[in-house]
């Protein structure tokens, strides 16, 4: 397979349009938590936070679109409808959250200066790599991206073979389960939807390739991420388990702080300030253009839109920002639950083949998915008797992976009603 200069570059900026502050903070813990069981966590892991999110990189390679491209066999308004959701969520609560880490583990503990300044000066600055977006490949692609990926290394090398004790059990009761429900905390999947437009419009406007060679060139660059991704997750949650004995915390940023001091000294903590501040600031870089693109779309290619757009994303982001991460956190979990499970299925149902994904395939995988994750929605809001009732009922629900079963039935169902009375199938 022939890779090319600029495939390795996009495959380094998806990479780091990626790796955000979920993806610092999650792996780590998760491991600790899992200790012996951590491959099982990491399999768990890499299917919601690696393999859905390249799978949509590669939704995108075929559609070449935007994110209303991805649910448009719906219906154009539920299209629009998911859209503005992702777009709401994205620069509401994983934008804002790469600030707060970034003041958490690379300011606070070095300056005195408010939440509020840092996260106002930290978004000014995204906002004018926003509005400088044709640079954003070959910056982020060649420069941020290999210096991230070294610090990492060799964080990961140090503390994988030191001498630490024998690892604890896991605390996890669904171990492999429990590895996917935190992949959705990495926004990974929303992300592949967004920044993967993003990567489209880029490569759109340089104007010199055609369909087949811009599809070619985003898929293999996602695969290229992919495994990056699987090799650093995989080595943060076996370093997380490694020194589960040795650490003792309640905290995902401060395990992160204390994995750091123990494999590199003193020096550790300065190589964490940079890659933290790197990654955090590339993930808030693209979400917000993602989000800016789209609005310049559905205003009729309006310039005005896209500015208008950027910066209102970054007034939520300085407001947000200023939060502590963990309370981000904890907000953004229902939210998880409830639009997750529709984005996994709509990537899904965008890398099949068009014979197995027509509209009305589309149509019932996402309302049976739809409402079998109501009550994974509703349990963050009530504790009634009804609703732990219904739960019992559908399989799966115990793990909050009540929609998946339902989704597969919709899919069967669909295909069966479509074999007997045929629909033309859309091109794409």
């Amino acid at each position: 397979m022939n890779f090319n200069k600029q495939t390795v570059v996009i495959a380094f900026a998806l990479f780091s349009l990626f790796f955000g502050a979920g993806n610092l903070i999650l792996p780590p813990f998760l491991g600790y938590n899992a200790g012996s069981s951590w491959p099982l966590v990491s399999i768990g892991f890499a299917i919601s936070a690696v393999i859905i999110p390249i799978m949509a990189i590669y939704g995108h390679a075929r559609l070449q679109g935007t994110l209303m491209d991805f649910a448009k066999k719906v219906s154009p308004g539920f299209a629009l409808i998911y859209a503005l959701i992702i777009y709401v969520i994205s620069i509401s609560l994983p934008s804002p959250r790469t600030a707060s880490v970034t003041y958490e583990m690379a300011i606070e503990p070095y300056f005195e200066i408010s939440s509020l300044a840092l996260s106002s000066i930290y978004f000014a600055l995204v906002l004018v790599f926003v509005l400088n977006r044709t640079r954003i490949l070959s910056i982020i692609g060649k420069f941020l991206t290999p210096l991230i990926i070294l610090i990492l290394l060799i964080i990961i090398s140090i503390g994988l073979f030191a001498d630490v004790t024998p690892m604890k059990d896991t605390i996890f009761k669904s171990t492999f389960t429990d590895g996917i429900l935190e992949g959705y905390q990495t926004f990974d999947a929303i992300g592949g939807v967004v920044v993967g437009g993003v990567i489209v419009v880029s490569l759109a406007l340089q104007g010199t390739l055609n369909y087949a060679e811009k599809k070619e060139m985003i898929a293999k660059a996602g695969l290229i991420a992919g495994l990056g991704l699987v090799i650093i997750y995989g080595g943060l949650i076996a370093l997380g388990a490694n020194y589960n004995t040795t650490i003792v915390t309640e905290d995902r940023v401060q395990l992160l702080t204390d994995l750091s001091q123990g494999t590199l000294g003193n020096v550790g903590t300065s190589f964490l300030g940079v890659l933290v501040a790197l990654a955090c600031f590339t993930t808030a870089v693209g979400i917000v253009t993602g989000t800016a693109d789209f609005a310049k779309k559905i205003a009729g290619n309006s310039q005005l839109a896209y500015i208008i757009t950027a910066v209102v994303g970054c007034i939520i982001g300085v407001a947000v920002g200023q939060f502590d991460v963990h309370y981000i956190i904890d907000v953004a979990l229902p939210a998880l639950m409830f639009i997750y499970p529709i984005t996994i299925a709509l990537i899904i149902l965008n890398v099949l083949p068009q014979k197995l994904a027509s509209p009305l395939v589309f149509r019932w995988v996402v309302i049976a998915t739809f409402l079998f994750s109501i009550p994974d929605f509703l349990q963050f809001f009530t504790t009634s008797e009804t609703l732990d009732t219904i739960k019992t009922y559908i399989p799966l629900a115990g793990l909050s992976m009540g929609w998946v079963l339902p989704a597969i039935l919709g899919f069967v169902v669909g295909n069966l009603i479509k074999s007997r009375h045929p629909e033309p199938v859309e091109g794409q």
